[in-house]
């Protein structure tokens, strides 16, 4: 192998230096395919050419400041270039390339939709990150972060001033990271580490920015300045945070990325344990029987994708912990991959299945076979030694092999057996041969056969090589293909399919070549081949070779396809077309069939041939389904060897079909003879191979066409149609001619020549030999003969009929038509396309980029793709004028259009789908571990073609002629013609049309438009509807109503609102109703602002000047000269005159709904697309402002909703700057500090220091945004400069702008204000409306850019609102109440404090009016008021809230909702207000004693939020805040007389508050629940959980806990049950555990056996959630082993029950280990003597505590039982011997006795399937006794 890699080096290393010569530079990285293309010579010099076009054009757009079309047309030139070419350029171009690319996205101000175009090209360049290292290419990292940060959280998006795409694609990053210089990490850290504040949203930010932008691929000597600035602070995060926040998945896929590019230089072992259990954690597997499910764990959860890169990267190394952990993981889990298990987390663990073997095989991949590069290498000591491969594959080695029966499919497993095999194939394959050869004896169960035969097509691979890890695998070829042929079973559609898959999969691995004889020719066989040469002579020679399977296949196979299957039925119905299931099944069969064939040797193929030749003459077989079938057999027949079968075939056919038609009233008849139909389907099937074979028979040939094509019957001229078209096909176009799996085919004398070597061996690249078929001369003179002879006359006929010379029927035009049209598929390779003079009012002129295909246009002849155009065109016109329902003709007529404009030969469609199946088939059959294009030879012609093709379908379209321009005329006219169906037709040809000529779009436009004039009365509904549906466009194309330019849109939008008046339009046909709604619905979907500043940036400029001067194929264009440059200016300012447009297109859309006439659905339409016009780099014009303000007071709701938002988004334009400054230095600490420290002590509230004066309020800095200095300051702290400094407040009339006149007009205006508040105080949807934040910014807005101009006019409204009870009053004061506090945020201190004073009383009145509806709307009111504001600025409304929110006026409601809105304020304000929490404590501890629930429940929610800020995450200090551990003291004082007492716990329920104060004891249950309601809140929102507290409630909890799941209990005892789940399934620290252990022991012992119940599911769900780290510490695990052997001996029934359970899990995860010591154990207490019965004397009283010493004996019992329930699907050494001294104990007393049956019985449920494999681990006498036990007695006997 080595020596071939050398050899293949050495050999490109010669070719490179050579071509290099010819082309003057080394190319980077070329496509290899080219080279191997028959007309491979003449590229580089094509190549060189294109090239050096793009670099001098691209270069020249850039510097004369052309984005649009220059820069935008050539950038998609170079990304055509990298798919035809591949990175066939210099490095100094590459890196000059992306340089260019990096500057053109960075442009500020750029269009998105542009800024995607050029970000998909960078990716692309940089996709091969070792072209490229770091010395070659250094980017700058801000301005791509300002680009993410600039669209990702846009400040102006939600206001509408920025129409962004759903998804925008940008992953520059990715591929951008590696080439950040050194310096970036410190960079970034300090850039972006202030924003780590847990609390705050800014958290999900920065740690998405760190795992988007963080470099990890630093060379060894500089990871100081990489991943050790920041490693530990991170690692250490992660490991703290308990509760899976959001962000927790980015930190996950920080460190698999970093795990991966750094094996070797980061120490992982002391956090595997830890990382190992989140990803237990994070499969979400059910556990126990009472898991409460948390929603965030699974919406939170880790991708897998990430898991695997960073499990794969873990193992190997030294320490082998990983692995240790990793088998650990898959013990644990085997049992859930069983296929009777699903659930919602099957999926994940297919993932996790079937990804994983990949990465590995990436890296080992990377370790052994890749070629170094740039990038850091793994050191020797971390690489994959042999032995860490073999436990790899040995711990997956058992999930695999049950997830193969799967319920969600055998792929999954498939692929990991695939990837599995490659490194151990002797672990992988036999396990999986010992199910197939079973699965293929049963009849019963068909899913087995396919799942495992999916399988071994994925080991095919490996299986068949053999090699020396796995010599016996080529013996087991032949016996599984001669067992898979029963397969072919027409019945069972999906088995046989699979089996034609697996057929044809070994085919093309192996030659199908009888090598016995070899054994006696050669003696040189060494010994490995001589046994496996005698082997295979053994198994092969004296009963069957090869050929026999082969022939076998032959007749039975298709036999039964063809006969037994769907003939019968059809010859009953004549169907017209095959369903979608035969069509497969015939797909399958024939590539089955053609992959045999083509595989096998001359001496086995010449009987086949005789065999299918006999099958297909002899009988006669109907055209639809069979025939298809049988003709496709013979085909692939053909192909693999035309000259010996043709001579068979087309004789025979001609004879037949001559002889037939012999007879003169054959040409008239309606229905042909069946014979000579099917003969003509032969023939026209078998025609389809290479040329130059079917040139001696070109006569006979053209005489049966002469004969047929004019047959009146269609089938029977279809077919002679169709005969046509393969004949000219096959002569004219380029393909390779065979795809033998070694390249010269098996036919060389046996002597030299051993195909046992060739099994499954790869294809060599660089000596593919690849036979092409290149049309010669005589060939093309043939083709060229057949279109005079045949097409030239139809011609004549149309023509004369179209000029109306010469009457045709209908079926004779369609026949006519139809020859025609195979004519032009037939040899459209070899016509020139359509030329003619350009159309000249473009302003661009590109050219058209001439790729060489391998033919050269004969321009002597006439080129009959003008004349079919003229005639079409002609006819079109006189069947739309005379017969425009002769729909059939138009069809065919569109169908021939679509081909003059595309076809070159084939189909991108036809092209799409091979490159499909290419793709899948490359995958199906990959060698990952050993990469570089290691395919079989098949795939790799196969892909050569496709790269033929893909060069034969790449038009750029820039080349507009007027022929295409009269094309899409006549397409126009017929896609507004009268039927839908030709309409519906000719727009798809449209639509493609569009899509590939650049700039037709705008000649096009004005046509379409003509048929919505509102003038023209000549326009029907059809041509009224063909003219929308071309504007709306199709699914996939582009939408003609929506083309991202302002020519194109100030065309369109005011067309569309116009039409509304046209006299064809009728809002009475919902079909125009449904359109118009689409219509204005695509255009809100897709549209995205449109660039008004296309200004390029002189840093871009200079690296064009660097990329027109490089070397490498020469610029062609020159610099541009000084008199070039200004007019460079000149245009980008003329593109920049676009505004122009901009305010054209806003006049005219208020133009139309200025129009008292305009339909209300126009209305709507316009004022939708006006909305679409606000931007945040241009003002609306003002006469739209006037327009959306009046609309706030429009009649119809859905205008209202769009003004609402309009204006909001106005005020923002609006908004004057306010300047900021920076903050004079504050002192940092030293190391990372986090949390409360004396330099952040001055943004906390502080009453004693609040602003009560101006003076005060203008000396106090005042920070907003609340994460600011929680983790560590920015390197400016920003604040708002002081009043002076700041525009002027309050502006008179005179002083505002036109625009803002209009608005302060109308809102100064009573009656406006009068009507917009009734208009706002409506009800939308009862019941589902909310707090509008469209309204709130709305108001926002105007109190921020008006001070308070407009209160006095709004006030009495809202004093009138207040005492409203109405929902939608309140949620409308509510809406205003909130824009008003965060607007007044520069207001002056003397109106603030007015402000307040009259909001205050305001507010309270409102909170004492509060209802059911709205008290959520509140809530949100006061949140978003204190968002993002300094509490100091709000402390009149804090301290108003914090009165005393609990003084039962208005009832418990009341309460409850008080506490809602003063939690909402809060809350916002995060770690800034410890003294109002401390204060809001000490109010509500005396009141936890509350006796109404919903008042308990929201002071539970309300001690979440106080203690939100008590975390523990490193490096932080203690909180200022409250703290859990002392309220957690002082509760358990009050708790203490539940604690001690022994008696149980009730729900006492006392209302009467009149009966003075209860006992103790009943104070202490209400504090209870209230506590309960506390844990159970936190336990989802807090970030880190606080154990050591809770272990001191735990006790309580046990107690009260009920077993049953019962719903009928109380509240209280629902609470602790909801609590022990959801603190079971907490994450412990290692350090916590002993902790635990401890608490659960003391509850062990306690006296109710309730409690000692719950302590063992409790342990269940613990252990199970953090399995690794119990399993890392060897006391734990002991500890915890004998918890459950003494729960096991427990006087409770159910206690001893549910340990047995738990022991049985434990055993199963292997969490516990089966040892003899344990079964001695068991064994010994089984033999616990039992007393004698005493017989009792009648009436006395039964004793019911049940003897210690029956006790034991049923530990011992129960312990047996749960061992061998932990192995529910396979029988261990060990069962056996237990079930029979299970056995023994079947007649002892209750409950022994049933304890045995359960167990019994179970195991008898669980190995029902597979008892056949399970009986083998039994002896004879055990099977005896086990089946006497196993069958119930008979119920007679």
């Amino acid at each position: 192998r080595e020596a071939a890699r050398q050899r293949l080096a050495g050999g490109g290393c010669n070719m490179k230096k050579d071509a290099s010569e010819t082309r003057g530079f080394v190319p980077q990285k070329d496509i290899v395919y080219n080279k191997l293309l028959p007309y491979a010579d003449n590229l580089d010099a094509e190549s060189n050419e294109i090239l050096s076009k793009i670099k001098g054009n691209l270069g020249r757009a850039v510097e004369l400041r052309e984005l649009w079309p220059g820069v935008l047309f050539w950038t998609r030139k170079l990304s055509t270039y990298l798919r035809l070419y591949g990175r066939k350029f210099s490095k100094e171009d590459h890196v000059l390339f992306v340089r260019l690319l990096y500057e053109l996205v960075t442009i500020p101000k750029l269009e998105i939709s542009m800024m995607q175009g050029f970000a998909r090209l960078l990716v692309n360049l940089l996709k091969k990150k070792d072209l490229l290292s770091r010395d070659d290419l250094e980017l700058p990292w801000r301005p791509l972060y300002e680009l993410y940060d600039r669209i990702l959280y846009s400040k102006t998006e939600h206001l509408g001033l920025n129409w962004f795409p759903r998804y925008v694609y940008d992953p520059t990053h990715t591929s951008t990271k590696s080439y950040f210089p050194e310096s970036a990490t410190q960079e970034m850290l300090d850039e972006w580490r202030p924003l780590l504040c847990p609390f705050d949203v800014t958290m999900q930010r920065a740690i998405s920015y760190f795992e988007l932008f963080l470099p990890t691929t630093l060379p060894p000597e500089l990871q100081h300045k990489g991943f050790k600035l920041w490693f530990d602070e991170l690692i250490s995060l992660w490991v703290s945070v308990q509760n899976l926040p959001v962000w927790e998945v980015h930190l996950v896929n920080l460190f698999a990325r970093l795990a991966n590019d750094n094996i070797g230089y980061i120490d992982w072992d002391p956090y595997i344990p830890k990382i190992f259990t989140r990803i237990l954690r994070s499969l979400n597997l059910p556990v126990g029987t009472s898991q409460m499910l948390v929603s965030r764990y699974l919406t939170n959860a880790y991708d897998i994708n990430h898991i695997v890169i960073w499990v794969a990267a873990l193992l190997g190394g030294p320490s082998k912990q990983a692995q240790a952990q990793l088998s650990g993981l898959f013990n644990s889990i085997t049992s859930f991959f069983h296929p009777s298990n699903h659930g919602r987390w099957l999926m994940k663990l297919m993932k996790l299945l079937q990804r994983l073997p990949m990465s590995v095989v990436k890296r080992l991949h990377r370790e052994r076979y890749r070629q170094p590069t740039w990038l850091t290498p793994i050191p020797e000591s971390h690489r994959f030694t042999e032995q860490d491969i073999t436990d790899f594959v040995e711990s997956m080695k058992q999930p695999v092999l049950l997830a193969m029966f799967s319920k969600t499919g055998s792929l999954d497993a498939a692929q990991a057996l695939q990837n599995l095999a490659l490194m151990r194939p002797e672990l992988v394959i036999p396990p999986v041969l010992e199910k197939t050869y079973p699965a293929m004896e049963t009849l019963t169960e068909p899913h087995q056969l396919t799942a495992t035969l999916s399988c071994m097509i994925g080991v095919a691979r490996s299986l068949v090589a053999g090699g020396e890890r796995f010599p016996e695998g080529p013996t087991h070829m032949l016996p599984l293909l001669m067992r898979a042929l029963p397969g072919v079973d027409p019945n069972d559609f999906s088995k046989c399919m699979i089996t034609f898959q697996f057929i044809a999969t070994f085919a093309t691995l192996v030659p199908l070549v009888d090598c016995s004889s070899a054994v006696h020719d050669r003696n040189d066989l060494t010994q490995v081949r001589g046994l496996r040469a005698v082997i295979l002579s053994t198994i092969v020679s004296p009963p069957p070779p090869p050929d026999t399977f082969f022939l076998s296949f032959c007749e039975g196979g298709a036999r039964d396809v063809l006969i037994h299957g769907p003939v019968l039925e059809i010859e009953e119905i004549e169907n017209e077309k095959m369903t979608h299931l035969e069509s497969l099944v015939e797909l399958g069969l024939s590539s089955t069939f053609s992959t045999i064939l083509t595989q096998c040797s001359r001496e086995i193929f010449q009987i086949a041939l005789q065999k299918v030749f006999n099958f297909a003459t002899t009988n006669i077989f109907e055209t639809r389904v069979a025939g298809r079938m049988v003709a496709d057999m013979c085909r692939a027949a053909t192909k693999c060897h035309p000259e010996e079968s043709l001579k068979l075939f087309v004789p025979h056919c001609c004879t037949t079909i001559t002889m037939i038609t012999a007879n003169e009233d054959v040409q008239d008849e309606e229905e042909l003879d069946k014979e000579l139909l099917w003969n003509l389907q032969l023939l026209s099937e078998v025609t389809r191979v290479d040329g130059d074979k079917l040139l001696p028979y070109s006569t006979q040939l053209v005489q049966i066409l002469q004969l047929t094509l004019h047959l009146k019957c269609k089938q029977g001229y279809s077919l002679a149609c169709n005969l046509l078209y393969h004949v000219q096909r096959s002569s004219s176009l380029i393909y390779p001619i065979e795809y033998y799996s070694v390249p010269g085919g098996f036919h060389k004398a046996d002597k030299d020549y051993l195909p046992i070597k060739d099994w499954g061996r790869p294809g060599d690249l660089w000596n593919l030999d690849i036979c092409w078929h290149v049309p010669n001369t005589e060939e093309r003179a043939f083709v060229f003969y057949t279109l005079d002879l045949l097409l030239q006359p139809e011609l004549q006929k149309l023509k004369s009929y179209a000029e109306g010379e010469q009457d045709m029927s209908r079926d004779d035009v369609l026949q006519s038509l139809s020859i025609v049209q195979h004519c032009l598929l037939g040899a459209g390779s070899l016509m020139p396309p359509l030329s003619g003079e350009p159309v000249p009012e473009l302003m661009v002129h590109l050219d058209e980029t001439r790729l060489y295909t391998g033919v050269d246009y004969d321009l002597s002849r006439e080129n009959y793709r003008e004349v079919i155009c003229r005639v079409m065109r002609k006819l079109l016109q006189h069947i739309l004028e005379h017969s425009e329902d002769d729909t059939k003709s138009l069809f065919s007529i569109i169908k021939i259009i679509s081909d003059l404009l595309h076809f070159k030969g084939s189909h991108k469609h036809e092209f799409d789908s091979r490159w499909k199946s290419f793709s899948l088939v490359k995958k199906s059959m990959e060698n990952r571990l050993h990469g570089s294009k290691q395919h079989i030879r098949a795939l790799l012609v196969d892909r050569v073609m496709l790269q033929h093709e893909l060069r034969n379908l790449t038009v750029e379209g820039c080349e507009y002629r007027q022929v295409h321009q009269e094309l899409l005329t006549d397409l126009l006219r017929l896609s507004t013609s009268t039927y839908s169906q030709v309409r519906s037709r000719a727009q798809d040809v449209l639509f493609t049309a569009l899509g590939t000529y650049n700039f037709c779009c705008r000649d096009l436009i004005p046509r379409v438009l003509e048929f919505l004039e509102p003038s023209r009365t000549d326009v029907t509904q059809q041509q009224f509807k063909g003219a929308m549906y071309c504007l709306l466009g199709n699914h996939s194309g582009l939408c003609l109503a929506n083309l991202q330019y302002w020519d194109c849109i100030a065309l369109t939008w005011p067309a569309i609102v116009r039409s509304g008046f046209s006299s064809a339009m009728s809002l009475e046909k919902p079909s125009i109703v449904r359109l118009f709604d689409d219509l204005a619905d695509k255009v809100h979907r897709q549209y995205e602002t449109i660039g008004i500043d296309f200004s390029i940036p002189e840093s871009c400029r200079a690296v064009a000047l660097q990329l027109m001067n490089s070397g490498g194929p020469q610029a062609s264009e020159s610099v541009a000269s000084e008199q070039e440059e200004p007019r460079g200016m000149q245009r980008q300012e003329q593109k920049n005159a676009d505004s122009v447009l901009y305010g054209k297109l806003v006049q005219d859309l208020l133009d139309c709904l200025n129009d008292r006439n305009l339909p209300w659905k126009f209305e709507h339409i316009s004022t939708g697309f006006l909305s679409l016009m606000l931007r945040d780099d241009h003002p609306l014009p003002s006469s739209a402002v006037l327009f959306f303000v009046e609309s706030l007071n429009h009649d119809s709701l859905l205008v209202r909703k769009v003004a609402i938002a309009a204006v909001a988004g106005i005020m923002k334009q609006l908004k004057r700057p306010h300047k900021k400054v920076p903050v004079s230095s504050i002192p940092e600490p030293d190391e990372v500090c986090v949390g409360d420290r004396p330099d952040n002590q001055w943004l906390l509230y502080d009453s004693t220091r609040l602003p009560h004066s101006q003076q005060d309020w203008e000396d106090c800095h005042f920070v907003e945004k609340t994460h600011w200095g929680y983790y560590s300051w920015p390197q400016y702290l920003m604040v708002y400069a002081p009043p002076k400094d700041q525009p002027k407040q309050g502006l008179t009339r005179d002083e505002m702008n036109e625009r803002e006149q209009i608005v302060y007009d109308h809102f100064s205006d009573p009656a406006f204000i009068d009507k917009l508040i009734k208009f706002l105080s409506l009800e939308d949807r009862k019941g589902k409306d909310k707090f509008s934040p469209r309204r709130f910014c709305l108001f926002k807005g105007l109190f921020r850019n008006f001070g308070d101009a407009f209160l006095p006019l709004l006030w009495p409204h809202m004093e009138r609102l207040v005492v409203d009870t109405h929902e939608s009053a309140q949620r409308c004061v509510a809406e205003i109440i909130s824009g008003l506090i965060r607007g007044s945020k520069h207001w002056s201190y003397s109106k603030v404090e007015k402000l307040w004073a009259m909001l205050c009383p305001l507010l309270r009145r409102a909170l004492s009016n509060i209802t059911v509806e709205t008290y959520a709307d509140w809530g949100t009111c006061i949140a978003t008021a204190c968002e993002s504001r300094d509490p100091r600025k709000l402390h009149w409304l804090f301290e108003m809230l914090m009165e005393s929110p609990v003084n039962g006026e208005g009832g418990s409601f009341v309460d409850a909702c008080r506490l809602y809105v003063l939690q909402g304020g809060l809350a916002q304000q995060e770690w800034r207000v410890p003294e109002l929490l401390h204060r809001l404590l000490q109010y509500l501890e005396p009141k936890l004693t509350q006796v109404y629930k919903n008042v308990r429940e929201r002071i539970g929610s309300v001690l979440t939020y106080i203690f939100m800020i008590d975390v523990n995450l490193p490096n932080t200090q203690p909180t200022l805040s409250p703290r859990i551990s002392e309220f957690t003291e002082r509760i358990l004082v009050r708790l203490k007389p539940l604690l001690d007492g022994d008696e149980e716990i009730q729900n006492h329920v006392i209302e009467e508050n009149g009966a003075g104060e209860q006992d103790e004891r009943t104070q202490a249950i209400k504090l209870l629940k209230t506590v309960l309601k506390w844990l159970m809140t936190s336990a989802g929102r807090s970030f880190s959980s606080a154990v050591p507290q809770q272990l001191q409630l735990l006790p309580l909890l046990f107690k009260i806990a009920p077993v049953e799941n019962d719903d009928s209990y109380d509240e209280l005892k629902r609470d602790a049950k909801t609590c022990l789940s959801l603190m079971s399934q907490g994450l412990l620290y290692p350090e916590q555990i002993s902790e635990v252990l401890r608490t659960l022991k003391k509850i062990a012992g306690s006296n109710s056996w309730h409690a000692r119940h719950s302590v063992l599911t409790y342990l269940q769900i613990m252990v199970f959630y953090n399995l690794f780290t119990f399993m890392s510490n060897q006391k734990s695990v002991s500890d915890v082993r004998g918890l459950v052997m003494s729960l096991l001996e427990d006087e409770q029934l159910e206690v001893r029950e549910m340990a047995a359970t738990t022991l049985s899990g434990f055993l199963q995860c292997n969490f516990l280990m089966m040892d003899t010591a344990m079964q001695a154990h068991f064994e010994a207490l089984c033999k616990t003597r039992l007393p004698k019965r005493r017989r009792r004397e009648l009436g006395s009283v039964v004793d019911t505590i049940p003897s210690a010493d029956l006790v034991r004996r049923h530990a011992g019992v129960l312990g047996l039982s749960a061992c061998i329930l932990s192995s529910p699907y396979d029988v261990p050494a060990w069962m056996p011997q237990l079930l029979m001294n299970l056995s023994v104990h079947l007649n002892d007393t209750q409950p022994i006795e049933m304890t045995v049956k359960k167990t019994l019985s179970n195991f008898r449920r669980t190995h029902h399937d597979n008892w056949q494999e399970h009986k083998q681990q039994f002896t004879d006498d055990q099977l005896l006794v086990l089946t006497d036990l196993l069958v119930s007695p008979c119920y007679y006997a």
